[in-house]
């Protein structure tokens, strides 16, 4: 593994990592303000991979797929981190500290909405991170080292079609509690 794909990984462990601490803090050990400070310095993480990514790629990196990835780690980060944040967080309050109602899950009507904002979340992370991938294809400005980005371009255009399709399913079959 090269050093960007070893900094998503880093990436992935120290957002968890942040939001861990953050929720320990706020919940635990009382302390609401600096709870609030870890959980929001959560896109710091993203900015540094930014800028790894993109200063590698400048000093004449070949496009891996590790860029490719960091890519659309940093749209999704972006677009699905508050609510992956409030995810944790009504999950730790209930499970941890043994606080607020049980988390329910979503079933019908509810669950089709519930997955069509998911599914504009994921149209959020895809501008975000395809206009990165845009970015640097046009920064670099040579084919034969941003081959790799393009064809990343291509497979998420068409995942966020089929997630799309998955999406509106939901609304033809809605998903049915099991009895």
């Amino acid at each position: 593994m090269n050093s960007v794909a070893w900094l998503i990984v880093a990436s992935e462990i120290g957002f968890w990592v942040l939001i861990i601490l953050g929720l320990v803090t706020r919940y635990i050990l009382k302390l609401k303000k600096l709870g609030l400070i870890l959980l929001a310095l959560t896109p710091v993480i993203d900015l540094i991979l930014l800028i790894a990514t993109s200063v590698d790629l400048y000093r004449g990196a070949t496009a891996t797929v590790a860029h490719a990835l960091a890519a659309i780690y940093i749209g999704v980060s972006i677009a699905f981190g508050k609510s992956m944040i409030q995810w944790a967080d009504i999950r730790f309050q209930y499970y941890i500290t043994k606080q607020g109602p049980k988390p329910k899950r979503q079933y019908g009507m509810d669950y089709a909405k519930h997955y069509f904002k998911s599914w504009v979340q994921h149209v959020i992370a895809f501008i975000i991170g395809a206009g990165f991938l845009v970015g640097l294809i046009f920064f670099i400005d040579d084919a034969s080292r941003t081959e790799v980005l393009a064809g990343f371009l291509k497979v998420w255009t068409l995942v966020l079609g089929i997630d799309f399709a998955i999406s509106m399913s939901y609304f033809i079959s809605p998903k049915k509690a099991k009895e």
